[in-house]
């Protein structure tokens, strides 16, 4: 008899995206450095907009939402009160999405 066949099966686990995970906030915020100046108002808009929707891809990631399909506008909003940011608009929603799709 090979020897796999007397190893006991493992008991199945259960996956985090079947089931909600609470959110861990964070302790204390990080401390805010400011920006470097001399750059045009759009980046400063668009890297602050960045920002925001990585921090709300971990927050959807940390409580269970694995796929971009997953997180609607809804959602993605709904972590922002939870994390407690703005509410988002529909481009950082879209770059949430993004994020989550090209980062896997």
């Amino acid at each position: 008899m090979p020897a796999a066949a007397l190893k006991p099966k493992p008991l199945p686990t259960q996956s985090t995206a079947k089931r909600p995970v609470p959110l861990e906030l964070p302790c204390a915020p990080v401390e805010k450095r400011p920006l470097p100046p001399g750059r045009p108002r759009a980046w400063y808009i668009a890297h602050n907009r960045r920002l925001k929707a990585m921090r709300l891809a971990i927050a959807l990631l940390d409580s269970g939402v694995h796929l971009p399909g997953q997180a609607r506008d809804e959602t993605i909003r709904g972590a922002a009160e939870l994390i407690g940011v703005h509410p988002p608009s529909d481009t950082t929603c879209h770059m949430v999405r993004a994020f989550m799709r090209y980062n896997r």
